[in-house]
């Protein structure tokens, strides 16, 4: 990988249209950076939950997992590739699924760029200043949704109504398989206790 490569990202927050335009046309997204991204939304989420000023952070510090916070960061992510790459599919949309997780991924940018400094701030601010603080985590939220939405837009080729309609569509098929997902695995959980409990019955008749 080329130094433009690791520059690409930040391109793209600071001119969306032209840079998710090259993303799919010139080819300059690169998956394994994207990825890289996803996780240093995870770590910053870990670091963001443990460190904050006692101001902003409603966490009980003794019973945090970083373990298990990585699922409210990488588990909606391929949550959101996977179900955007399956309704886009009927939806004659024209982005790849590479393209999906390069898209979503270089979004995620702003919020880490914002979040790190916010967590040092968080705990140097008094109660009126930390109003500030919710404010620009919100600005680093929109920013986010403003490129996913951008990404989206651009990557399938979709005018601004039908990229709305599919963002909306895209969250609905995300509960959809995490529904799905919950079945699957109470239904596994049944037929491996009702196997177990006749292997046992067996087992007291010999």
């Amino acid at each position: 990988m080329s130094a433009e490569h690791y520059r690409f990202p930040f391109f793209i927050i600071f001119r969306p249209f032209q840079g998710f335009w090259d993303l799919k046309y010139e080819k300059m997204g690169n998956v394994k950076i994207a990825i890289v991204i996803v996780f240093l939304m995870a770590l910053t989420s870990i670091i963001q939950r443990q460190f904050a000023g006692f101001l902003v952070n409603y966490n009980n510090l003794r019973e945090l997992n970083s373990l298990d916070e990585l699922q409210f960061v990488v588990l909606p992510f391929f949550l959101w590739c996977v179900a955007n790459w399956s309704l886009t599919t009927l939806m004659d949309g024209e982005g790849t699924f590479k393209e999906i997780v390069m898209a979503a991924g270089y979004a995620l940018l702003p919020m880490i760029v914002i979040n790190l400094p916010l967590t040092l701030f968080s705990n140097v601010i008094n109660l009126e200043e930390s109003a500030f603080y919710y404010f620009f985590q919100s600005v680093g939220f929109v920013w986010f949704v403003w490129l996913l939405f951008v990404g989206t837009m651009t990557i399938h080729q979709y005018t601004v109504t039908k990229t709305v309609v599919t963002m909306l569509l895209t969250l609905v098929v995300m509960g959809i398989i995490v529904f799905l997902g919950l079945l699957v695995f109470s239904l596994v959980q049944q037929i491996v206790a009702f196997v177990y409990t006749v292997y046992q019955e067996l087992q007291l008749r010999r």
